[in-house]
């Protein structure tokens, strides 16, 4: 078993990134080399560049997703960890996955046309495309399993269709056809202000989300200042449907407590928000606040870090190789 994800060098990762992805990849280093498997996390920089960023900040953000990573449980010595841009077979197996892949499969890919939106022809041809670089950061290591989400099982499928006519076209068993891993505990968080939308940095709001790299007495404050209803909570998880608000809350409770909705709902019965409030507050900075601290002892010495993504690179170029080689080689290009 061996399970690939990558996460693009966006920068400020707040909580639902961390109790929606990151979290889960702790989890899952632990669970799949119990088992005798192996896991691989990449920074997708190249994806990073389908949409502008100042070059400055992209590997900026490199280097602080790294830290926040290694800082929230990712073992280096466990887990490869690298960035894509240091292991160039990525991109030479997408180029060559691009001979394979449809125009037709890829028209269909609902995310392209959520991020072009109505300025389609003014879209990068890497927007367009990265679905099959996607495709090939999997495939380019056998990948057995690949953590998705709800947004991301087309591209999946894409990547398992682009395999499956690799394999027969050339008549080689040559790529493996990832399965996907949907993790049950993966919360959806929401909003601090508005529980109908997802807890994103793009909110102007600085107080809709809780960042990791905010103190203590931050992450307290928006936590008192979130937007709330004036009912006490109810005995029952079920109770709470309609109150979009209470729930996020004690939904994000229950993912940094490891409990359920239910247990939390249960403790907290009856109880308003000046005491829940609290609660959700001491527990988030108890939870947060050490990953904070090493990743910004990690973000002091860049050194580190950039060994760290130099030693998983050197891992990942190794594994990448061969695979690369019998495509080329399948493919005609070397004998």
């Amino acid at each position: 078993m061996r399970v690939v994800s990558g996460i693009k060098p966006t920068g400020n990762l707040h909580l639902g990134n961390y109790l929606g992805a990151v979290k889960q990849w702790v989890a899952m280093q632990d669970e799949v080399q119990a088992a005798g498997g192996e896991t691989m996390y990449f920074i997708a920089d190249l994806h990073g560049l389908t949409e502008w960023i100042e070059p400055a900040n992209l590997y900026a953000n490199t280097i602080e997703m790294t830290a926040t990573l290694v800082a929230a449980g990712i073992d280096p010595a466990r887990s490869i960890l690298f960035n894509q841009t240091r292991v160039p077979a990525h991109s030479e197996l997408a180029w060559l996955l691009n001979n394979v892949a449809r125009v037709g499969w890829l028209n269909r890919m609902t995310q392209f046309k959520d991020k072009a939106g109505k300025n389609r022809e003014g879209a990068s041809v890497g927007l367009y495309d990265y679905p099959v670089l996607m495709a090939a950061d999997v495939l380019i290591y056998n990948a057995t399993h690949v953590p998705v989400g709800e947004d991301q099982k087309q591209h999946l499928e894409l990547a398992r269709d682009i395999a499956t006519k690799f394999n027969l076209d050339y008549g080689r068993d040559l790529f493996t056809l990832p399965e996907p891993l949907v993790s049950k505990k993966a919360p959806r968080i929401m909003s601090l202000r508005d529980a109908s939308a997802k807890m994103s940095k793009s909110n102007p709001s600085e107080q809709s989300l809780i960042k990791l790299i905010d103190s203590d007495e931050t992450i307290a404050d928006k936590f008192r200042k979130a937007k709330t209803d004036p009912e006490p909570l109810p005995d029952s998880w079920d109770a709470l449907e309609g109150r979009a608000e209470a729930r996020n809350l004690v939904t994000i409770f229950a993912a940094l407590a490891d409990r359920t909705p239910e247990d939390v709902v249960a403790e907290f019965a009856g109880k308003g928000f000046g005491q829940f409030k609290p609660a959700l507050a001491d527990l988030a900075v108890a939870k947060l606040g050490p990953i904070r601290d090493e990743m910004l002892r990690l973000l002091g010495d860049r050194g580190e870090i950039d060994a760290i993504l130099a030693r998983g690179a050197e891992k990942a170029r190794a594994l990448a190789a061969p695979v690369l080689r019998s495509t080329q080689e399948a493919m005609g290009l070397v004998a």
